[in-house]
């Protein structure tokens, strides 16, 4: 009989970390890749555990929100792109693609990203207002504050790929 119970709190137990472990795989995350050192794959537990800042947007609503995320400069350099010093000669052809879901995209040069040639702080949100970002908008949203039309603030974020111009 405690064989029979020790079988089951085994059984109970690998079933629970293979439930939790299928949690985080169907949990929607941000893939970096391309051109990097280390592909990322983000998970919002992941950003939330980065360096957070809030900036105020002007979005497609026309309505001013108070936006919560991540620097994309900062996912950039953990993966490991040409930024700062590197970020000259042929290396100043690269560029961000930034995919969503809905197969919407949108591009910046590494230079309009990166804080040593300008001060644009464009992050990658979760929160939207203090809460999660809506499920028809994220979960996870580009913000680019100062830019006259929001149109490259993009939602449904699912992916920073890192190509050069010269291919």
């Amino acid at each position: 009989m405690k064989l029979y119970g020790c079988l089951i709190f085994v059984m109970l137990v690998a079933a629970g970390i293979n439930v939790h472990a299928q949690e985080r795989s169907e949990q929607p995350y941000v893939k970096v890749e391309g051109e990097v050192t280390q592909s990322l794959k983000l998970y919002q537990s992941d950003l939330e555990k980065m360096k957070k800042v809030t900036v105020k947007h002007q979005g497609h609503d026309s309505i001013a929100h108070s936006y919560t995320g991540v620097p994309v400069i900062d996912l950039l350099n953990r993966a490991g792109v040409t930024m700062d010093k590197q970020l000259r000669g042929k290396n100043l052809a690269k560029y961000l693609l930034v995919t969503a879901t809905d197969g919407y995209q949108v591009v910046f040069s590494l230079a309009e990203l990166d804080t040593s040639f300008n001060d644009k702080q464009i992050i990658l949100a979760y929160e939207m207002n203090d809460k999660p970002i809506p499920a028809n908008s994220g979960p996870f949203q580009l913000i680019v504050p100062g830019e006259k039309k929001p149109a490259r603030s993009c939602r449904e974020v699912s992916s920073f790929i890192i190509r050069s111009a010269r291919d």
